[in-house]
């Protein structure tokens, strides 16, 4: 390593800092661009990996970001009932448009717009995780608390 960032994992390192939280984004060999990839490249459980997936709804085309345990999956109609709509999936384009990030590294902050984010409360019950840093290969640390105080996301039960 080169102590290089590439630009995306830079720009959420900005971020980071602008938070004021000491965090680290680190670009690993391996890629990321799964959970369970990500659990074996950082060596935690996946549990401890945390999925951002960028929802659309139906009528109104307004993004919805779920951040998740990489162990679980999303049970769309609870989200529904937390924002009141039919939920769809977005469109690769639609997720770069919106968050300035690629499917595979999207973190679960720095987008280009706010975004409503609901948190999956299994990741709640780990005192530190792991999300994607703009790329299929960068991630940083956090503690669950900071990350629902950085994103302002609400903690649900959003797992199928």
């Amino acid at each position: 390593m080169d102590g290089q960032l590439s630009q995306n994992a830079q720009r959420i390192q900005d971020a980071l800092n602008e938070s004021g939280l000491q965090l680290v984004v680190v670009e690993l060999p391996d890629s990321t661009r799964t959970a369970l990839e990500a659990a074996q490249a950082i060596g935690c459980h996946v549990e401890q990996i945390v999925k951002s997936l960028i929802f659309k709804t139906k009528r109104t085309k307004v993004p919805v970001l779920v951040l998740t345990s990489g162990a679980n999956r999303v049970d769309e109609r609870k989200i529904e009932a937390l924002i009141g709509e039919p939920l769809g999936r977005a469109e690769a384009e639609f997720v770069k448009q919106i968050s300035g990030f690629s499917i595979g590294g999207v973190p679960p902050i720095g987008h280009r717009q706010e975004i409503e984010t609901y948190i999956d409360e299994d990741l709640m019950k780990h005192e530190y995780v792991w999300a994607a840093a703009g790329t299929p290969h960068a991630v940083f640390q956090i503690s669950s608390i900071n990350l629902v105080n950085l994103t302002g996301g609400k903690v649900a039960d959003v797992k199928r």
